[in-house]
């Protein structure tokens, strides 16, 4: 809870997964890889509950290993290649509130994006909380900057993504962002609906590029165990 409200965390799991099969509870560095994010939902000072939304019960039976709750399966309907993540998650805090559980906001964690931290949770929630925003989604910085990208006409030619001239010096490129995937936090209010896309929430919480790396094929997965890898030596210097 902050500020009196009460914030519930969900997890979206579903158990079919093309590019890495059970991706979601694959091993990566010792620990399925939905744990870390179970983690850093139980370890917020401000999550009241931390949910995982899942149709798999092997994925159920992990998650409820690592402490988060799962008292319900999601409908086989809501965990197809083509379903929405809303759906889900609108038919969960639904579900939540027949069984007699209301929240306020709504953070959304992507069990593929094992890096990000508790703090960085804290600290979205305590800034969407102190603005007059409805909605928060976390951004980093693009190295591919689109001054530099194009789109090719049907005729061949190309044309400039954006109405800027790529004469300009790099380190004069304006600042671009990318949603990142790592966290997404939204009032549970009379807007919040199927209509609702967490990609276009208003308020910004910037983060470093390498706590966003999302697990998407088994080259991502060496990624992000080397960055936890850098992690736990660090941690053993610091101990030292």
């Amino acid at each position: 809870m902050y500020k009196d409200k009460k914030i519930l965390a969900i997890i979206p799991a579903r158990g079919g997964s093309k590019g890495v099969p059970k991706k979601n509870i694959i091993e990566v560095c010792g620990k399925p890889l939905i744990a870390y994010s179970i983690h850093c939902g139980l370890d917020s000072k401000y999550i009241d509950k931390v949910f995982v939304s899942t149709d798999d019960r092997e994925i159920a039976r992990v998650a409820k290993s690592f402490g988060g709750e799962v008292p319900f399966l999601r409908p086989e309907e809501l965990a197809r290649d083509g379903s929405k993540t809303i759906d889900s998650l609108v038919y969960t805090v639904n579900k939540l509130k027949e069984l007699g559980e209301t929240y306020d906001y709504l953070v959304l964690l992507q069990p593929t994006v094992p890096l990000r931290k508790t703090f960085h949770v804290d600290e979205a929630i305590e800034k969407l909380l102190e603005s007059d925003f409805h909605d928060l989604v976390s951004v980093s910085e693009v190295h591919d900057h689109p001054i530099l990208m194009r789109k090719i006409k049907d005729n061949g030619e190309l044309e400039n993504l954006l109405p800027l001239p790529s004469s300009v010096r790099r380190q004069d490129f304006p600042s671009v962002y990318r949603v990142d995937g790592a966290i997404y936090i939204m009032k549970l209010d009379e807007n919040f609906n199927l209509n609702t896309s967490p990609n276009d929430g208003k308020l910004s919480y910037i983060m470093e590029k390498k706590y966003t790396t999302d697990i998407d094929t088994y080259l991502d997965i060496k990624i992000v165990e080397y960055y936890l890898e850098e992690e736990r030596k660090e941690i053993a210097r610091l101990m030292k």
